[in-house]
């Protein structure tokens, strides 16, 4: 029997405001779901895109210690949420009693650094395989990765799919179909590059060149 849900989202500065937007359009349609905006202090958590969008956190954590879902976005700004003492705590204290304990991209490392994937298969953005390696998770190259009830996310729009996976975990096939067509999420882009394995190589190295360069190495 349905049940409602109470599902707590973190926001930080420094999100990639899709991590976090695209599991909320989906989830926030369950029967019942409260969803919850929190952080370390309420009010405006820029993102990632030169602090041009803010997300609104209403709650702080300790408002919501024990959220029926946790989810962790991901972004820049996740490096410094994963060792912060406040949210570690936050998440050991909501993962003992979470029904499902969630990450999108880079949120993952957040998870491995609370403790929840050691040995544990999981995913995140391509680029940051190696990093969920070094937290003690085993990476695997899959969008979306069901490991009892952790469930985490390969890069920013692999939220929306997450999502929906943890809908049709919830509340059956026919409610998370149901919310897919409403959400009209019926992918045809342009190129078929969404991902290292498919993108063509003189790309991949534009974005890594990207990235070395912002890194200064």
């Amino acid at each position: 029997m349905w049940r409602p849900l109470e599902i707590a989202i973190l926001l930080f500065d420094g999100i990639t405001a899709l991590d976090a937007v695209g599991p909320y359009e989906v989830l926030a349609m369950l029967p019942e779901a409260h969803v919850r905006f929190v952080a370390t202090e309420r009010g405006a958590k820029r993102t990632a895109r030169n602090g041009s969008l803010a997300l609104v956190a209403d709650h702080t954590l300790a408002e919501i210690p024990r959220p029926d879902v946790v989810l962790v976005p991901g972004g820049p700004g996740e490096a410094a949420v994963r060792r912060n003492p406040d949210v570690l705590a936050w998440l050991r204290r909501a993962h003992e009693t979470s029904r499902w304990t969630t990450s999108v991209c880079t949120g993952s490392l957040t998870l491995a650094a609370a403790g929840f994937l050691d040995g544990v298969d999981a995913t995140t953005h391509w680029s940051s395989m190696d990093e969920l390696a070094a937290l003690g998770a085993n990476p695997v190259p899959e969008r979306v990765v069901v490991r009892g009830k952790v469930i985490t996310a390969a890069g920013v729009s692999a939220g929306i799919d997450m999502a929906l996976r943890l809908a049709q975990l919830e509340a059956g096939d026919d409610i998370a179909m149901a919310i897919q067509l409403v959400l009209e999420y019926d992918p045809q882009p342009p190129f078929d590059a969404g991902s290292p394995a498919k993108a063509p190589a003189h790309v991949m190295e534009m974005i890594q060149d990207r990235r070395r360069r912002r890194s200064g190495t």
